[in-house]
């Protein structure tokens, strides 16, 4: 495969920029998504009642969903980081922007419009993907 090394266009940079501002829009209402049903949680478990009405399989099925819903919070959060880190590097530079951190090469336009956020060109996140 040969690795390219121009520049993308300004269109390709616009385009990729409203991809990203788009992923960060969806994850932090999925975020404040799980917000709101945790806070919803956290008001019905206040109610005095709450208590006496739910069986123990209920208050160990209700704890498990609790978790589930906090590793997808901690799982999106990490995806807004990612989101946020992709957008820093198009604005301070986007001259490099879509440039392998590892070998330099171009991550490619396709690619990053599939994955906005990718730091690494398919050559190199196989290689660490394999490594790990």
């Amino acid at each position: 495969m040969t690795k390219t090394t121009t520049r993308m266009t300004k269109s390709q940079l616009t385009h990729l920029e409203k991809r990203l501002l788009e992923e960060r829009s969806r994850a932090l209402r999925s975020l404040g998504l799980f917000d709101q049903i945790a806070k919803a949680d956290r008001e019905s478990q206040d109610s005095d009642l709450a208590a006496y009405t739910d069986h123990m399989a209920d208050q160990g099925t209700e704890a498990m969903e609790r978790e589930k819903a906090a590793l997808f919070a901690t799982k999106e959060g990490r995806y807004l980081y990612r989101i946020e880190e992709a957008l820093r590097r198009l604005y301070n530079d986007p001259k490099t922007f879509g440039t392998c951190l590892t070998c330099g090469a171009r991550v490619g336009f396709k690619r990053l419009d599939a994955l906005p956020h990718a730091r690494y060109c398919i050559d190199c996140k196989v290689r660490e993907e394999e490594s790990a």
